[in-house]
């Protein structure tokens, strides 16, 4: 059945696509065993991570950048990363009403993920759903995150061009520093730019980024301007994302940029896999009946773990 699963992904049927995603979002058994079987096929896509403060018009941007990718004749995945319901815990916007005309397109897939508890703004099983749309033969792959603003880093962890959006209402520009946004962005987006604030906005980023650079920095991080719900400066947008893809190749930073998202995701598996298999219901139980302890401070919480140490082998 998986092999079957895994050829047909091969061969980009939808289908098959989004089967193979939903057993990854709900972390089948068979999730496991489907990605060793299309491993070999990954590596391929290019990865951009589109980023930033709710309202910023991260989903028009990702609608305007596909379509334009489709112009230029690539295949393209989307995952779209969404805050998680409290009541069934799938995606809240997974509606996605502005991607409906890419949506009907055979070389674009778009898939909605939940959070589920990921605070990175990321879905911790959005790297194995790129994987998936990477081996069914697209040759991007857009990631739009949450934007909670405060924690963006996961982005960065995955994706080769990370792309943070901004508009002229996003605030003191300072605020958006502390907001860490400032560390991620490989390309900076000012989206709305016919609203006033953006000269503004985009004088105060340029001079903070010219700030953070150093003597080892080899690129400016480069900021622009976008109206894309006109579907202004979206080739531009394009072209920075190309030329910084040329970059990262020519330097071998793309490799190495690689081999780090990999070993930062070894060690997800190792400690997802370290984790379930230390809470056994045993330990469960166990931490069940001693929770009124330590409540009410008979026991603490130290000595409680330090307790369950003691029988790991």
């Amino acid at each position: 059945m998986l092999n079957n699963l895994a050829e047909r992904i091969l061969r980009s049927e939808k289908s098959a696509v989004a089967r193979g995603i939903s057993l990854v979002e709900n972390e089948s058994r068979q999730a496991g065993e489907l990605l060793k079987l299309l491993y070999k096929n990954t590596g391929k896509a290019y990865l951009i991570g589109i980023t930033g403060p709710p309202g910023a018009g991260k989903s028009t941007i990702t609608n305007s950048l596909t379509k334009l990718l489709r112009e230029k004749g690539f295949k393209v995945g989307i995952i779209c990363v969404d805050p998680t319901s409290p009541f069934t815990g799938g995606a809240l916007l997974g509606d996605r009403i502005r991607m409906q005309e890419i949506g009907n397109d055979k070389d674009v897939f778009i898939r909605s993920m939940a959070t589920r508890g990921s605070l990175g703004g990321l879905s911790k099983k959005a790297k194995e759903a790129s994987e998936i749309l990477d081996a069914s033969g697209k040759d991007f792959v857009i990631m739009e995150t949450v934007g909670v603003g405060q924690s963006e880093l996961d982005i960065a962890q995955t994706a080769d061009t990370t792309i943070v959006v901004l508009v002229p209402e996003s605030g003191d520009a300072v605020q958006t520093m502390k907001a860490g946004l400032m560390e991620i962005g490989d390309i900076f987006v000012i989206n709305k730019a016919d609203r006033e604030g953006s000269d503004t906005l985009g004088v105060a980023l340029r001079t903070m980024l010219h700030l953070k650079m150093t003597k080892q920095s080899d690129r400016q991080v480069p900021v622009i301007k976008t109206v894309a719900s006109k579907n202004k400066g979206i080739d531009e947008l394009l072209d920075l994302i190309m030329m910084h893809k040329k970059y990262l190749e020519a330097n071998g930073k793309l490799i190495l940029k690689r081999k780090e998202n990999l070993l930062k995701q070894i060690n997800e598996l190792v400690n997802n896999r370290l984790e379930n298999k230390f809470w056994t219901s045993e330990k469960k139980s166990t931490l069940s009946s001693k929770l009124d302890e330590i409540s009410s401070r008979e026991v603490t919480p130290y000595d409680f773990v330090d307790e369950l140490f003691r029988n790991v082998n």
